[in-house]
């Protein structure tokens, strides 16, 4: 298959911010549509290699640290061409940093209703190859990173703490636990941010379980940002370290978990460096 024309990628790239501008606004589309509609413009295409160009899209924004398009799994290995292309989208669309900071900012229900019964999932595999290394430029158009902006969205977070917090609660009790599920504390609303976790949960035999809580209303692969005092408290406790992440938490929330410091259950890159004398 011949390598992918500025024309046919510059058509993808629009496309995919068509999907991505509906989905920010809670509009309806259907992806399969857009891959129909999009093979006759392009040169001898399948619509599997549409859907990996879309998740390439994808792979770009994250690494912009943009929200995507959530049925598309972030996939890093793909053209610089394609790189340039969305930053020139970006670049000459402006309007859809509007969408981006209402996806962000917008608030959730404080109580979302969750069963419990179905709200666990395998988490994602760790794979090396599919890492995102940093950006070959630095020329983002959009300056704010709104994955991370969403992160500190105060109602998002407190939410997702509160589904955890009751989860953690109707675990023990239907395990016969009474006992422990009322000694579940919910550390970072009662005592503030700053214990390196947010709810101090039990085991079933009665040792502590420290759990922090990331929520997000994008998919599961979605990156998500811990400080240095998060790292160093998992790994002070990674046998008893858990690491909650809820996603899909504005339309049907579901949770993976995983246990162990923040260094070796997730690829992790640093964003930020001190400078002192």
């Amino acid at each position: 298959m011949s390598n992918w024309s500025n024309y046919e990628v510059e058509l993808i790239v629009a496309d995919y911010f068509k999907m991505l501008s509906d989905e920010l606004s809670g509009n309806s589309y259907k992806k399969s549509e857009h891959r129909k509609a999009l093979l006759p413009l392009l040169n001898n295409r399948s619509e599997g290699s549409i859907e990996f160009k879309h998740q390439n899209i994808s792979a770009i924004l994250v690494r912009l640290g943009q929200p995507y398009v959530k049925g598309y799994l972030p996939r890093y290995n793909y053209q610089k061409i394609l790189e340039d292309v969305v930053v020139r989208y970006l670049s000459k669309n402006l309007w859809i940093e509007d969408k981006f900071r209402y996806f962000a900012d917008k608030d959730v229900h404080n109580n979302p209703t969750v069963n419990f019964e179905l709200l666990l999932l395998e988490p994602p595999i760790l794979w090396a190859v599919n890492e995102p290394a940093a950006p070959s430029y630095q020329r983002s158009p959009i300056k704010i990173n709104y994955l991370e902006r969403e992160q500190r969205n105060h109602k998002l977070g407190e939410s997702g703490e509160q589904v955890v917090f009751n989860y953690e609660k109707w675990v023990l009790k239907r395990n016969g636990k009474e006992s422990l599920a009322e000694q579940v504390k919910w550390v970072s609303k009662e005592e503030g941010d700053g214990a390196g976790f947010d709810i101090l949960s039990k085991n079933l035999n009665g040792t502590d379980k420290y759990i922090e809580v990331k929520t997000t209303k994008l998919g599961k692969e979605t990156p998500f940002f811990f400080s240095r005092n998060e790292l160093l408290f998992s790994q002070n406790h990674d046998k008893n370290y858990h690491l909650f992440r809820l996603f899909n938490f504005d339309s049907n929330a579901k949770m993976f978990t995983k246990t162990g410091s923040l260094d070796t259950i997730c690829n992790s890159t640093p964003v930020l460096f001190e400078g002192y004398f």
